[in-house]
């Protein structure tokens, strides 16, 4: 990541649709109900804004989802907590449009963080399709504020 978190929140500031911050008391209860910690990137945001509808477009194509719509991805996508389904370490934050998401992997971390996955709905949870887009939220959220394109792993 090339650009500080502070920065990237201050942006995010900017953009039309921020979230008032979770309080220190939801990210505690958040963190009880899914077992799993917030990385560093993530507590910062969420500290920040509980969710957030990111770039100045009438219908943004990235929708930060608040900590208590944050689910396991095989849930968001498929409607059932099965693992035929998808791993259970998979969680939706960041919605997509058309039932599509970003996901993050809490099964592992990349110095410190957690690696995002593209959460196609029409793929998932086929890992040849369903691939890493990030390694961290701060350098998902400078991709999304620096290409202000819909779905920039895609490329164009």
């Amino acid at each position: 990541m090339t650009t500080p978190m502070s920065d990237l929140l201050e942006e995010v500031s900017r953009e039309p649709f921020p979230h008032p911050p979770a309080t220190p008391e939801e990210i505690e209860a958040f963190e009880r109900r899914v077992g799993w910690k917030l990385d560093p990137d993530l507590r910062a945001f969420y500290l920040h804004c509980n969710g957030a509808a990111l770039l100045r477009w009438p219908d943004s194509p990235y929708e930060i989802l608040p900590l208590s719509k944050i689910v396991r991805a095989r849930v968001a996508i498929c409607g059932e907590d099965d693992d035929r389904w998808g791993p259970a370490s998979m969680y939706t934050f960041c919605y997509v449009r058309d039932s599509n998401y970003v996901v993050l992997d809490v099964s592992r971390q990349v110095d410190g963080r957690y690696p995002l996955i593209d959460g196609d709905r029409e793929t998932w949870p086929n890992p040849e399709y369903c691939t890493q887009i990030a390694s961290s939220f701060s350098e998902f959220l400078e991709q999304v504020l620096r290409t202000r394109r819909s779905l920039y792993w895609l490329g164009e």
